[in-house]
């Protein structure tokens, strides 16, 4: 598959995992979302640093553990997202977290 460069400049795409924690895990069914300002449903999705599919869907669900990452034209590669399979895993929230804020871990099995 060809994937496209990103521009310098560019916006970078955000990659959304439900249910919100990190890492995510295989068992929970991930659901991962590209979001940007580039044109929907010509996303482009990157495992392990792989392009796999250009003009693909904008949500997809994690079949395989790896690292996760993805694009749209006009945009820059979003952060990646790693999704793993474990027996038992440490989980924190997905989203932003700032200095003083109140944490909540999850242990999980």
């Amino acid at each position: 598959a060809w994937c496209p460069l990103s521009p310098a400049g560019a916006q970078t795409t955000q990659l959304l995992v439900e249910p919100p924690w990190m890492p995510a895990v295989l068992w929970d069914r991930v659901t991962l979302t590209c979001q940007g300002s580039g044109t929907a449903g010509a996303t482009a999705w990157y495992m392990d640093g792989q392009c796999w599919g250009q003009q693909g869907p904008d949500r997809i669900r994690a079949t395989e553990s790896g690292t996760y990452e993805c694009d749209r034209p006009g945009t820059r590669r979003s952060h990646p997202v790693r999704v793993v399979k474990e027996l038992l895993v440490l989980q924190v929230p997905a989203w932003a977290l700032l200095e003083g804020d109140t944490v909540t871990l999850r242990c999980r099995g």
